[in-house]
């Protein structure tokens, strides 16, 4: 839910107008639209890429998981390893669309590290990965602009420590 749903829902319940507080909340979050949709933009285009080299980063990082009995074993689990790297860079990409994480915890974070724990899958690792994603990613980026981005990066970061 952006800025702007979530102020006028809180007024509402509360039967009042908006505050002058939640008013300069939505006009920075209008003024920054712009960056956020180009980050939102440069991230989308280049996807494939920072996929890949957040891949190779993670490997080189973490060797185990791509060694036989790793995680990431073989051309189809490492297949699947770059697939979740891609899934969080477009949750990412919402996030900063929105410019809120609540896109990202309601469709992606809910029950992850369950999930990733049932599946024998080291979870750091997947953090690792999503580390190595923001630096590769926030590289194309203006310092601006990979400013904005980088909370939505840490948020997935953070949910997977």
């Amino acid at each position: 839910m952006s800025i702007v749903t979530k102020s006028i829902v809180n007024a509402d319940a509360e039967a009042r107008y908006l505050s002058p507080g939640e008013l300069d909340r939505i006009k920075a979050f209008v003024t920054s639209a712009a960056s956020r949709l180009r980050a939102a933009e440069v991230l989308s285009g280049a996807r494939e890429s920072l996929v890949k080299q957040a891949g190779e980063r993670l490997f080189q990082q973490r060797p185990d998981v791509v060694s036989p009995g790793g995680n990431a074993y073989g051309q189809e689990m490492t297949a699947t390893c770059l697939r979740d790297i891609d899934y969080y860079l477009r949750l990412i990409t919402y996030g900063i669309v929105a410019g809120d994480v609540t896109p990202i915890e309601e469709i992606g974070l809910v029950g992850v590290r369950e999930m990733y724990k049932s599946l024998g899958t080291p979870v750091e690792a997947v953090g690792q990965s999503i580390r190595a994603l923001k630096e590769v990613a926030t590289g194309l980026l203006s310092a601006d602009d990979a400013a904005e981005a980088a909370s939505y990066f840490d948020y997935v970061i953070g949910a997977l420590q």
